[in-house]
């Protein structure tokens, strides 16, 4: 049997799952959405997650129609009905049908989709030989335009500067703020090993705050490993010792060349080696169990 998706209450196939070409999600790009992963039966970060959307929500005035109870019901029940125990959901809610204006206001209810299905960013050789990255040459549109913390369906920004990865050649893309600073890339946030500190883009370059970055962070402190927010440039990312992506998708991500110029050693570095081993760990025993009959207390 395929698998099903859920669309506004009813549970349909793959192939059957639509929403009306008068949605405003499709027409003009006005939504939220989450992008989750399930490892082991579990879903990770799952309240995060939920966080992240009923936020970006709130910010754009759109009423998600499910409480955030019966949203977590809607993802959990979306994968019990596939009987997957490894995936990526994609929570996706946009402001609904309306007509060919711009007025949200024509809009009578919101969409809501849940997707669960495999994800795979890199392959895993990728993992082993490391990633490759150019700079792309749109940069991030600031927060006072567009609010980054905003997961929103209009992505067009992000895809311009995938374009550029694809035309090199290359596996991602980093994206600089307008000040010319390094913000992230088009899918990921990104990491920089220097003097054996990991450095990262603060919020207010315009990214958007990652749940997989924040785990990098509480990871690499849990090692007494010294992390910081911080700005800085593409000479710091050029003469770093060791730079990572991360992301739901992506997880731990190595890089080992931004454009043309090897990274470190040219190889996936040590302290990223150690992060990749914790976050994998971390997945597979933390989470919000998939099905009940598996939930174990743990022991005091």
């Amino acid at each position: 049997m395929g698998l099903v998706t859920y669309v506004d209450g009813r549970f349909v196939p793959r192939e059957e799952a639509a929403v009306s070409v008068f949605d405003h999600g499709f027409l003009y790009g006005d939504g939220v959405f989450e992008g989750i992963r399930a490892y082991n039966g579990r879903v990770f970060r799952l309240e995060a997650h939920l966080d992240r959307l009923y936020q970006s929500a709130k910010t754009i005035l759109l009423e998600i129609p499910l409480s955030r109870d019966e949203m977590r019901e809607a993802i959990l029940e979306t994968l019990r009905r596939n009987g997957l125990r490894d995936a990526y959901i994609r929570p996706v809610v946009s402001r609904g049908v309306g007509d060919l204006g711009l007025d949200p206001r024509k809009c009578g209810r919101p969409t809501v989709v849940v997707i669960a299905d495999a994800i795979q960013l890199y392959p895993p050789e990728a993992y082993q030989r490391g990633l490759r990255t150019v700079t792309a040459s749109v940069r991030k549109v600031r927060p006072d335009m567009l609010n980054p913390r905003v997961k929103s369906l209009n992505y067009l920004n992000n895809i311009l500067a995938r374009i550029e990865a694809n035309q090199a050649g290359v596996d991602e893309a980093i994206m600089l703020s307008a000040d010319g600073y390094v913000a992230e890339c088009s899918a990921d946030n990104i990491f920089i090993v220097r003097g054996g500190e990991l450095w990262t883009p603060p919020p207010h370059l315009g990214i958007l705050l990652g749940v997989t970055r924040e785990v990098v962070l509480e990871l690499a402190r849990s090692q007494g490993i010294p992390a910081e927010e911080r700005v800085f440039t593409l000479h710091d990312v050029y003469t770093a010792e060791e730079c990572f992506l991360t992301g739901t998708g992506a997880e731990v991500g190595p890089v080992v060349e931004v454009d043309g110029r090897a990274i470190g050693d040219g190889r996936p570095g040590p302290i990223t080696g150690r992060l990749l081993a914790a976050f994998h760990e971390m997945v597979r025993r933390e989470g919000t169990p998939i099905y009940p009959e598996e939930a174990r207390v743990a022991p005091a």
